[in-house]
């Protein structure tokens, strides 16, 4: 390749990375979910608005349609999913385009189980995602994700720690910080993070400042009530939206600081400590 066939290349591959810019995805202003059917083909009386920066909960037994309902959110549904439901962006159906781009996602989802196949470091990880996103200066995003990600998990982590070689825990306190931190999806849809050995409420203030719209799946009370408002499943429709009380937010402090404790006992038993001292001391609201 001679000179200028080396400059016309790297002029073809500037204008791809201008392109690429160009086409990110599109401001979401407010996401709308309209009701389909339940699981025996009743009309599902609903019309759900959501906007940046509010975090929905979505409850309900094993089995009720939790999952589903993100997954049709995921796929920016037009009735053409089990459960019939149809998502306007902006109050429009989204164009297939949108729906179907390799590069212009809309949603992310964090799932309940995630495990790493590939064979690199955290640090090249993140910075090849960092690359791909064309997020900005690489080295200063690759400290950051890892720094947020330790804030989040039990267990800190370097750079050079092989991806295939982290927890349940540290591998999902990467992703959210990595979602938080490098994705431009303005939508986060999370199914169930009660068991990732994270601190949750960290992580879902993180995904809440950078205003996406988050929607979680879990049976986590403390994690129902840090919602806006939930959304209850059964049968495979939602039949109730429950905006969170100020009698539930009163409930919820009490409830974190139960959690608390018990996260502290979490830790003792990591640190090889014993836990042979009485209930009454590490529960003071009991005495």
């Amino acid at each position: 390749m001679d000179r200028d066939q080396a400059l016309a290349h790297i002029e073809a591959l500037a204008g791809q990375i201008d392109a690429l810019r160009s086409s990110s995805a599109p401001e979401v202003r407010v996401l709308t979910i309209l009701g389909g059917i339940n699981k025996q083909g009743q009309p599902e009386d609903l019309r759900l608005t959501l906007r940046p920066g509010e975090l929905v909960s979505v409850v309900g037994p094993t089995g009720s349609g939790k999952s589903r309902l993100l997954g049709d959110i995921e796929c920016l549904a037009q009735g053409d999913t089990p459960s019939g439901r149809r998502i306007l962006v902006n109050d429009a159906p989204p164009p297939p385009g949108l729906r179907f781009s390799t590069h212009q996602k809309l949603v992310a989802q964090l799932s309940q189980t995630m495990n790493f196949v590939m064979d690199l470091s955290v640090g090249d990880f993140i910075a090849m995602h960092a690359e791909c996103r064309l997020a900005g200066e690489v080295g200063p995003l690759v400290s950051q994700v890892i720094a947020q990600a330790n804030d989040l998990a039990g267990e800190p982590f370097d750079r050079d720690a092989a991806l295939t070689q982290l927890s349940g825990g540290q591998t999902r306190a990467l992703m959210i910080a990595d979602t938080a931190l490098l994705s431009a999806s303005p939508i986060v849809l999370i199914d169930e993070i009660e068991n990732a050995g994270i601190d949750r409420k960290k992580s879902l203030e993180l995904l809440l400042a950078r205003e996406k719209i988050v929607l979680m799946s879990t049976h986590d009370p403390i994690l129902a009530l840090l919602g806006d408002r939930r959304l209850v499943i059964r049968g495979g429709a939602v039949v109730d939206i429950i905006e969170t009380s100020l009698a539930e937010r009163a409930n919820l402090a009490a409830l974190e600081q139960l959690d608390q404790t018990l996260m502290a006992v979490r830790h003792r038993l990591r640190g090889g400590q014993r836990i042979d001292s009485p209930v009454e001391e590490m529960l003071p609201w009991m005495r």
